[in-house]
Formats: C-alpha cells, sequence, structure tokens
C-alpha cells in the first residue's frame, strides 16, 4: 500500500478548471487500478495555508536561538505546528500528482506558499560540503499542468516559469518527475476543447504505470 498525496492548486471548481477536469478524470483511473493506496487531498486554495511573513521569520531565529517554543505567542505556535503538519504529510506520501494552472508565466501565489512548507532544510534536503541533497529519493511525481496558450512545443517565444519551477523544486528535494501532462491551448482554438481534454486524460492515464 502506498500514499498518493494529489495537490490542487486551482481555485476554481473541479468541473471548471480544465487541468481538473483531467486530474479527475486521472485520480478515478488510479484509484481503480491501485485499490489499496492511499488518497491525501490538498486544495491549496481551501487549505489554511501558513505564510512565511516577518513574524514568522523572527520567530524561528528565536527559536534556533533556544527559546522554547511554548514562550511564544499562542498563534504562532498554531502556525508553526500547521506549518510542520503540512512538512510531515508531504514527507510521508510515496507519490505525488500536483495540478495547477499558468499564471502570468509562472505559478498561483498559494501553490507558491505551498511549496514553502515543503522545501525545509533538515527535513526534505540538507546542506553538504558538496552543495544541496534532496533527501526524499525514491519518490515520484506527476504534474498535470493547464495553459490557455500552447508553450510546452515551443510554438510561443515566451519562457513560463510554471511547469519548470514545478519540476526544479521537486528534483530539488529529491523527487523524481515523470514527463508532465499539459493541458493547453483551449483559449487558442475553443473548438478544440473536448480534444484537447480529451486528448490530455488520455495521455495523464498512461503515465499511471510510471507512477509505481
Amino acid at each position: 500500500m502506498a500514499k498518493l498525496l494529489f495537490i490542487k492548486a486551482s481555485p476554481l471548481p473541479d468541473d471548471v478548471s480544465r487541468s481538473m477536469v483531467v486530474a479527475t478524470a486521472f485520480l478515478e483511473k488510479y484509484q481503480e487500478e491501485n485499490p489499496d493506496d492511499v488518497v491525501e487531498r490538498i486544495d491549496v486554495y481551501t487549505h489554511d495555508i501558513p505564510m512565511i511573513d516577518g513574524a514568522f521569520m523572527v520567530a524561528g531565529n528565536a527559536l534556533r536561538e533556544g527559546k522554547a517554543f511554548t514562550d511564544l505567542e499562542p498563534e504562532m505556535q498554531q502556525k508553526l505546528t500547521q506549518f510542520d503538519a503540512l512538512t510531515q504529510q508531504f514527507i510521508d506520501a510515496d507519490k505525488y500528482v500536483i495540478v495547477s494552472p499558468l499564471w502570468n508565466l509562472g505559478i498561483p501565489p498559494m501553490l507558491k506558499a505551498y511549496f514553502d512548507t515543503v522545501v525545509v532544510a533538515g527535513k526534505t534536503f540538507r546542506y553538504t560540503e558538496t552543495g544541496p541533497e534532496g533527501l526524499l529519493k525514491g519518490k515520484k511525481a506527476l504534474q498535470i499542468h493547464g495553459s490557455g496558450g500552447v508553450y510546452s512545443t515551443g510554438e510561443s517565444d515566451l519562457e513560463t516559469h510554471g511547469e519548470p519551477y514545478i519540476n526544479t523544486i521537486l528534483n530539488f528535494i529529491g523527487i523524481e518527475t515523470l514527463p508532465s501532462v499539459f493541458v493547453e491551448g483551449v483559449d487558442y482554438d475553443p473548438t478544440r476543447k473536448d480534444e484537447i481534454l480529451n486528448a490530455a486524460t488520455e495521455e495523464s492515464i498512461r503515465r499511471i504505470s510510471l507512477l509505481k
């Protein structure tokens, strides 16, 4: 039995977000083929994701200097506990599916906030004399990435920092990333919406065998 962490990074309803339409079909097929696996879901726009702000950083420095956790303000204790719980949930998973849209050539801000709870020195990576080393080796991730335009095939001159950033973050902490599934181009040609969604869904289902 393995644990799959399914991370949704769109604030749109599942039946409206094009990437989630594909991801939902993928997940149904995945659970059909892996009935013993546990699937946990994180929706970064409905889950209370702690933000790293000034007060958070001050509290972290105070703890490193020897201040007792119980001497922090109750609100900060709760925030740090919540932060640590998200880190541990990510560590405890065996595989990951990240479903995200491209926003202004990058990723949604709440997904970045979520990754800030995941990339933690000493827990998911460590510093060594030869550079940083990921600690989550042996785990795999699949990204299902949606965009209105087409960016994965070189048809656009624009460089995006969405799909590549997510794969870079995951690789940094040691996770092997499978070839991404792109749900793209509907805004270029809305008449091809069903064709694009169906093709991406079929491609995502083919990835199931790689997510072992």
